[in-house]
């Protein structure tokens, strides 16, 4: 057991200084007291009052600094009480304290493995297997912590690759090899959600992050990107919504900033002309499906294809729309621009004057809507 004398005269013999040395003389006057306090505190802490030991604890720790039992004892209680980050420091003083202390190590191993934070549960049970090569707990830890360490590693190497499916599935395999500790469980959620944002997997993403939200509403990473999943998907007011919940929690993130800014202008333009809409194609649509998309569309609004004035009419806004919405969505660095916010037919109209949306429909006239090896349809021009 703890004594106040023992740790009184670790006091003294560690303080060579006088006036130290008089400090310790002058509280080495109230062992009784000190005595009186450990005596208490070991009875709450048998009663499993660790709440009430806690206190008693820090007043006899505030002068016997140096006791590495009385430390494992006060992160003992930190554990029991629900907050195992406290015991942290403690523990790692006791490690240094006691020779050849491997609970310590093995304890603040398991810590870090709780909390989720497995690289130094990995540094730390590695300690304790380095005085211990046979210790038990410490190796079965080891075998545990090593196997996901491995798996998270593997699965953030795809991602830095680009192969989110990979990395999917790795971190579904995580979630497997520890499914007792939820923030695994949590923290793989948030990278599957972010591999399946990144693969413009925007239902399954907004499915996943939104689960992660659940959990933990302020997640500053799922946060991004289900707002970048909702902007597949058109719903800008949601994304733009995540943006600045993102931002309330990470002021300084200039991605954040950044994807606020184009979502707010991805609203705006939106409710001008949207190139996607009017073709009836998905944001993350292949180039093939755009030209298909376009080539039903400009044979169903030719408009040679209607007979009256006001039908003519109709139809030749309609195609002009169908033709700017392929024009901009078949080049990469028009459709680069527009997919960050920026309409490249306003800035020309800008540099040109007019208004690209209402061009004439005489800027069409002969236009191929099947390329230049032409196609099943040609088109005859009549106007009045």
């Amino acid at each position: 057991s703890v004594t106040c004398c023992s740790c009184f005269y670790v006091c003294l013999k560690s303080n060579p200084s006088n006036n130290e040395e008089k400090e310790a003389q002058t509280q080495l006057t109230k062992s009784d007291e000190l005595q009186r306090l450990y005596s208490q505190a070991l009875s709450a802490y048998q009663q499993e009052d660790y709440e009430a030991a806690i206190p008693l604890l820090d007043e006899i720790l505030a002068v016997c600094v140096w006791d590495a039992d009385l430390r494992e004892l006060r992160a003992e209680c930190y554990i029991k009480e629900g907050e195992p980050s406290k015991a942290i420091s403690d523990l790692k003083a006791a490690a240094k304290l006691k020779s050849d202390n491997t609970e310590a190590f093995y304890k603040i191993s398991r810590i870090y493995y709780q909390l989720g934070d497995h690289e130094l549960s990995l540094s730390e049970v590695r300690e304790c297997l380095k005085l211990d090569q046979d210790h038990k707990q410490c190796f079965s830890l080891y075998k545990q912590v090593k196997k996901l360490n491995k798996q998270i590693e593997s699965a953030e190497e795809f991602i830095r690759e680009g192969r989110y499916e990979d990395a999917i599935s790795k971190y579904d395999s995580v979630m497997k090899t520890e499914p007792d500790v939820p923030v695994y469980a949590t923290r793989a959620k948030e990278r599957i959600c972010h591999c399946l944002s990144k693969n413009q997997q925007a239902t399954e993403a907004i499915t996943v992050c939104t689960q992660v939200l659940q959990l933990e509403p302020t997640n500053v990473n799922a946060l991004k990107d289900r707002a970048e999943a909702y902007l597949l998907e058109d719903l800008y007011e949601e994304a733009i919504k995540d943006y600045e919940t993102a931002q309330a929690n990470s002021e300084n993130d200039q991605q954040i900033r950044e994807g606020l800014e184009r979502a707010q202008r991805m609203l705006k333009q939106s409710q001008k002309r949207d190139y996607y809409k009017i073709l009836g194609v998905k944001r993350n649509a292949r180039k093939q499906e755009i030209i298909k998309a376009y080539r039903k569309l400009a044979s169903q609004w030719h408009p040679d294809n209607f007979q009256s004035e006001e039908e003519k009419k109709k139809a030749e806004k309609k195609f002009i729309d169908i033709a700017a919405a392929k024009e901009v969505l078949t080049d990469p660095e028009m459709r680069r621009k527009f997919d960050a916010g920026e309409d490249p037919l306003d800035a020309e109209s800008q540099q040109g004057g007019g208004n690209p949306f209402h061009r004439n429909w005489n800027t069409w006239q002969g236009f191929n809507p099947f390329g230049s090896g032409g196609g099943p349809f040609t088109f005859k021009f009549h106007f009045s």
